[in-house]
Parts: C-alpha cells; structure tokens; sequence
C-alpha cells in the first residue's frame, strides 16, 4: 500500500512538472497556448481575466505540488522510522543467537 501511495505521489510529481517545464503554453493568459490548443475560453479571451486565469491555475498547481512533496517527505520519514525499528530488532535476534552460541561454548 505504502509503495502503490509512493508511486501515485511520484507520478503525479513528475506529471506536474513535465507541465509546468512544457513550452507549449505561450505567454500566460495571452489566449491560446503554442501547441494549438485552446486552453479555455477564459485564457483565449486574454487581457487581464486571462492572466488572472492563468496566475489562479499556476498558484493551484504550485499548491498541489507542495502537498505532494510534503506527503512524499513524510512518507520517506515513516519509512526511515520503520527500518531503524527493524533494524534494532534484528540487533536483538543476532545478540540473542550470539548469547547461544557462548553458551553452547562455554557448556563444552
């Protein structure tokens, strides 16, 4: 489950950053964008409710990719957390086997 989540957070990561890096867009809010595309009737309207259009879009993008990376962070940190437990505990175990074998030693 923790690695489908770290999937779907990577994915989402670099999906949004293939659109941001994308030249395709033109100038922001200055109607369509390069590729053809219409990009909606506010942007291709342009003038101020265009730029404003595409600042809200922009800010709401850079937002989801924040939580994004806040939630990837967390997510390494539990994991980070959950190997030093494992680790500690198989410390314990060959500590454990350690004790049996001395005292298999020493009862020879």
């Amino acid at each position: 489950m923790a690695r489908y989540l770290l999937r779907l957070n990577l994915r989402r990561c670099i999906a949004s950053q293939i659109r941001m890096a994308s030249d395709q867009l033109g100038e922001l809010g200055k109607g369509a964008g390069k590729g053809g595309g219409g990009g909606g009737s506010v942007r291709e309207a342009g003038g101020a409710l265009g730029k404003r259009g595409a600042v809200e879009e922009e800010r709401y993008f850079r937002q989801k990719e924040k939580e994004q990376m806040e939630s990837l962070r967390k997510h390494h940190a539990e994991e980070i957390e959950h190997h030093k437990k494992e680790i500690e505990r198989l410390q314990k175990e060959i500590d454990r086997h350690k004790g049996k074998i001395r005292k298999l030693n020493h009862d020879d």
